[in-house]
């Protein structure tokens, strides 16, 4: 940043600007943003399906593979057991598509409920399947790893079960008869960031390779026709988009934006206000993402697999505008939750934790909802930028917590700390890097408070945080042009570790004024270079009072904005504060 501004008050780390052999784009600010992720050679540009790793590479991948023809060539009833969130539907969804395209004749699907049944392949879910399914062979999708109880249980009931997941793996394993993960002790697989969608697409992928090597018909089965649901999953479950995952993403929303999705998929989108024609990540993270997951936050995941699953576009309407519902009754709890929320916080001196040397954050309230504590903990954590656990009533003796995490602080990591040094302080726990859950005893909250703090604290080396953002530098004003925020919105799919460019500089506020709840809309002009033309910005969520005479400091993106199909350049702006000379 210049040298006579005042330094921000956030933290700004430019990407470095490799050399590249060659050029990767022929606008040259796309070259610039795709070189400083690391991309080296234009063929990484292309994102072509050639570009996958061989799924031969998974572990374990030969014996699903053998147990999946042993089932269906003997015509046994195979259930697939998914999970009530985005992944969860769409891997149940592309399991049961999949599976048919390849030749099996007896296929369902079970999802547990959140409420009753928890998370995975569980003793009682088993049950349910052993009693209203007789499965020969349970096929799980985006769980299972860890379920060793629930294969134990499937076991004495004669089932056999098969595992295809992307969870961290515990120490001791389910005795299944395979395992499919990319994340097993040992793997050489080379993309260990598929999602769950990802791993059953793949392991579809090699089943189908071992048919074609018999000759079978169905070696011909469209599989790509199933990348748009392969897509939604990926970029809903925000795992990292490497090299592999950008292939799958890219590819489904390729077909989508040519038409070539199901029903269900239109539907959402036309309930999100979205365009198919347009889509992009953005589209599934703030569109189809949310209202699917509502249906696993507020009452049954079965709606929205159903929905991906329709053929009757008149079907499909109906069901994604009870999913648009679902989501407007989970926006609605969750802004009483956050109400309440503040309440404590208030009530704590601990509006914003800036007065404070607290490293972590746990509420809890026996009212809210177990669907949407993830989501409330989620946009604290924004808010304060720390660590947060926020736990609801689980039942008469324990409650049930979400946690999430900031960028340096492993949230599973530090459960697996306090469990260790704990012993029964915590019932159990999961979760990955950024976010977790777990259950407790009521009685051990106030002693979980101090032990999280403690690992937290010790995780962050006694040094609070700052926000961070990491910026692809400056952006000339001759530079912000629609053709370049149109070529770089849909050059790459942008999302978790392979994120959309942002922009740092100072500005000039020209005007101002407040639209919706809490948002600004500016027009903005280089501070540098008066003469520099005006550009429209838009800040969401944003509380500062600009003074015309005083520098503006702004992270921003290049935003296509569309109005009465007249579209136009303007900036949406992450992060504002006021700034001033030194």
């Amino acid at each position: 940043m210049a040298s006579d501004f005042k330094a921000p008050s956030v933290g700004v780390k430019e990407r470095p600007m490799p050399s590249v052999n060659g050029t990767l784009h022929d606008n040259p600010l796309v070259h610039r943003v795709l070189a400083s992720r690391g991309l080296t050679d234009a063929s990484q540009v292309d994102l072509t399906l050639k570009g996958l790793p061989r799924p031969d590479l998974l572990p374990n991948i030969d014996l699903a593979v053998e147990r999946l023809i042993a089932a269906r060539d003997c015509s046994e009833k195979v259930l697939i057991v998914g999970d009530y969130d985005c992944d969860g539907a769409t891997s149940t969804a592309v399991a049961m598509l999949g599976l048919q395209l390849l030749g099996f004749e007896q296929l369902d699907y079970l999802i547990p409920n959140r409420f009753e049944h928890g998370y995975g392949l569980s003793p009682a879910i088993v049950d349910i399947a052993h009693q209203q399914y007789q499965p020969d062979l349970i096929v799980t999708v985006d769980n299972g790893v860890a379920s060793v109880e629930g294969v134990e249980r499937a076991t004495e009931f004669g089932i056999d079960v098969l595992v295809t997941d992307h969870h961290l793996p515990p120490d001791v394993l389910p005795e299944a008869a395979a395992i499919v993960n990319p994340n097993l002790q040992g793997s050489t697989f080379p993309a260990m960031n598929l999602a769950g969608v990802g791993v059953l697409f793949y392991t579809l992928i090699a089943l189908r390779a071992a048919l074609a090597a018999e000759s079978d018909p169905h070696a011909s089965a469209p599989l790509a026709d199933l990348l748009d649901l392969v897509a939604i999953g990926t970029v809903a479950d925000v795992v990292p988009l490497d090299e592999t995952n950008r292939i799958l993403v890219e590819q489904g929303l390729r077909r989508i934006r040519a038409g070539q999705t199901r029903p269900g998929v239109r539907a959402l989108l036309q309930s999100a206000s979205r365009e198919a024609e347009k889509m992009s990540t953005q589209d599934i993270g703030f569109g189809i993402g949310p209202r699917l997951n509502a249906a696993g936050r507020l009452a049954d995941m079965r709606l929205g697999v159903e929905c991906l699953l329709c053929t009757d576009p008149d079907e499909a309407t109906i069901m994604a505008a009870r999913l648009n519902s679902f989501n407007e009754q989970r926006r609605s709890i969750e802004q009483d939750m956050r109400a309440a929320a503040n309440e404590q916080l208030e009530a704590l001196e601990l509006d914003s934790l800036s007065q404070s040397d607290s490293f972590s954050l746990c509420l809890h309230d026996d009212d809210w909802h177990q669907g949407v504590i993830g989501i409330l903990a989620g946009r604290i954590k924004e808010s304060i930028h720390r660590p947060v656990v926020v736990f609801t009533n689980d039942d008469e003796h324990n409650i049930k917590g979400s946690a999430r995490s900031i960028p340096g602080v492993h949230i599973r990591d530090v459960l697996q700390a306090i469990a260790t040094q704990h012993t029964g302080m915590i019932q159990k726990f999961g979760g990955h890097a950024m976010a977790a859950g777990l259950s407790l005893p009521r009685e051990h909250l106030d002693a979980f408070k101090a032990a999280f703090e403690q690992e937290v604290r010790q995780a962050c080396d006694n040094t609070l945080r700052i926000r961070e953002y990491v910026v692809d530098g400056s952006l000339p004003a001759e530079q912000r042009t629609l053709r370049n925020a149109s070529a770089l919105a849909h050059i790459m799919p942008w999302g978790q570790s392979f994120e959309a460019p942002l922009f740092a500089d100072y500005f000039s506020a020209v005007d101002h004024r407040e639209v919706g709840k809490g948002h600004l809309k500016l027009t903005l002009r280089s501070w540098e270079d008066s003469s520099s033309p005006a550009i429209d910005a838009i800040a969401f969520n944003c509380s500062v009072e600009p003074m015309a005479d005083q520098p503006l400091f702004a992270i921003y993106s290049l935003d296509v904005n569309t109005w009465r199909d007249v579209q136009s350049v303007q900036l949406r702006v992450h992060h504002l504060e006021q700034s001033a000379l030194r």
